[in-house]
């Protein structure tokens, strides 16, 4: 059994780490010439650890990583993939453009 690269096993590492469910955490790691990609899958239960308030968890593992890609002469880039069954609200009118809302009080 080869050994993991040091970015996916600083990854999993870290995510197991902070999740209830350490057991569901898998990664796929690719690499090409835009650099590495991990593609991280949790369980639906701990997206809300992994990605954190506004998002806050997932920017610092991301940061993190970016340190640990260069340390390795590497640019490493996150994925976090959206689990089946997932419970995430649609999108609001926040993300609509002005434009797209005075459209929709046009319509009748």
């Amino acid at each position: 059994m080869s050994e993991k690269p040091v970015d996916q096993a600083f990854l999993e590492l870290l995510v197991k780490s902070i999740v209830d469910h350490p057991e569901d955490v898998t990664i796929d790691r690719k690499v090409d010439e835009m650099g590495v990609l991990l593609s991280l899958k949790v369980n639906s239960k701990d997206m809300g650890q992994v990605v954190g308030r506004q998002g806050a968890t997932a920017k610092a593992i991301r940061s993190l990583l970016r340190i640990v890609g260069i340390k390795n002469n590497a640019r490493v880039n996150l994925k976090i993939e959206e689990p089946e069954g997932g419970t995430r609200a649609p999108r609001s009118d926040e993300g609509q453009s002005s434009v797209d809302k005075m459209l929709d009080d046009f319509k009748l």
